[in-house]
């Protein structure tokens, strides 16, 4: 581990309405039951570019992203005995209370009080260090390099939408939207043993990269007819369709495939209310199911499922660029071109 001394200031980025900044500031102290991490890269969400662009229904700007990260503990503060210096962890980013309803009842990623790392929080990871209650952390295990233990977050919100919609082994499943968390949704389903498997986006190219991870067929979510090509290549009504997109025509999409009897879980972020046909829902005994971020169980599946190789990261992570370089990597996160890119932190002397 690098020495770094007496300094006091590090490099940290901001985005704001103005653009996305690489700009000076304090190095934080870690507090009791706090952990000092040396961060070494942070993924950009889709959450992130969203945000960014001001299509985030719960991100203002300006914020300090990097949910996504992994790093090395430098320091602990008093009463910290989970993770020691020169460990690599990640970070569950969820920030719960731990005292209202839902986190009593186990379910901390609901809490009534959340906040949340890396969007909307004081800090995030994309910056040299930060600082994050020690509970939040997870030590990534020998076996799993930088790039690899990058993807445990972003594979945790596939683990726990699967998880929410019921057992998927020898189901019938449409995912709709080959992006990040679309793909990673393919390959813990293909680990779950789903029956058949039928992803849909708008490119090409996304649906090509979909095929070569093991999709059964992919179809042009664009098509007129995509519904019927959908059920056409699962050969009956999808029995769980999980909606990465969120947006109107998709939802839509998502309720026509598991008509009648089916579970529809949209795991996409919405930028805005969608209408949805209730007659349909009701008569057709359609479950909706939202699945939002997360849970411990879920990021151990994910570190789990790397270790026994059902992600590579060479599949996944398409881009790593330096910090000086972050607005790039925003623009090339969401350009449709990349499936995940990443950010690698640049110390400075």
């Amino acid at each position: 581990m690098p020495d770094r001394g007496e300094r006091t200031k590090m490099q940290r980025v901001v985005v704001s309405a103005a653009g996305i900044d690489v700009v000076a500031a304090d190095i934080p102290n870690p507090g009791r039951g706090e952990a000092q991490i040396r961060a070494v890269l942070a993924g950009v969400c889709g959450s992130d570019t969203h945000a960014a662009h001001g299509r985030h229904p719960f991100i203002r700007l300006p914020y300090l992203p990097g949910h996504e990260v992994v790093g090395v503990v430098e320091r602990i503060g008093a009463d910290v005995t989970s993770v020691q210096p020169g460990q690599r962890v990640t970070v569950e980013p969820t920030l719960p209370c731990w005292t209202c309803k839902m986190c009593r009842s186990g379910r901390p990623n609901l809490c009534e009080n959340l906040q949340f790392f890396g969007c909307g929080w004081d800090q995030g990871g994309m910056a040299e260090y930060f600082t994050v209650p020690a509970d939040r952390l997870h030590v990534v295990p020998a076996d799993l390099d930088d790039r690899t233990a990058a993807l445990i977050e972003p594979l945790s919100t596939p683990a726990h939408a699967i998880r929410l919609a019921g057992p998927v082994t020898g189901k019938a499943v449409a995912v709709l939207g080959a992006g990040t968390i679309g793909l990673l949704l393919l390959a813990v389903l293909k680990a779950h043993g789903a029956k058949r498997i039928v992803v849909t986006d708008i490119l090409a190219g996304k649906r090509q990269r979909a095929l070569a991870l093991g999709a059964d067929a992919v179809v042009d979510a664009a098509a007129a007819d995509a519904v019927d090509q959908v059920r056409a290549a699962l050969g009956e009504s999808a029995d769980i369709v999980f909606d990465c997109v969120a947006i109107e025509s998709s939802v839509a999409q998502a309720i026509a495939l598991a008509s009648k009897g089916g579970t529809v879980t949209v795991v996409g972020v919405p930028s805005r209310d969608v209408t949805i046909p209730l007659p349909i829902i009701q008569d057709h005994q359609i479950r909706i199911q939202g699945s939002a971020t997360y849970l411990a169980e879920d990021f151990a599946e994910s570190i789990a499922l790397l270790l026994q190789g059902a992600v590579h990261a060479d599949d996944i992570v398409t881009a790593v660029l330096p910090m000086s370089q972050v607005a790039k990597a925003f623009e090339e996160s969401a350009s449709g071109e990349h499936v995940k890119v990443l950010v690698r932190m640049e110390p400075t002397s």
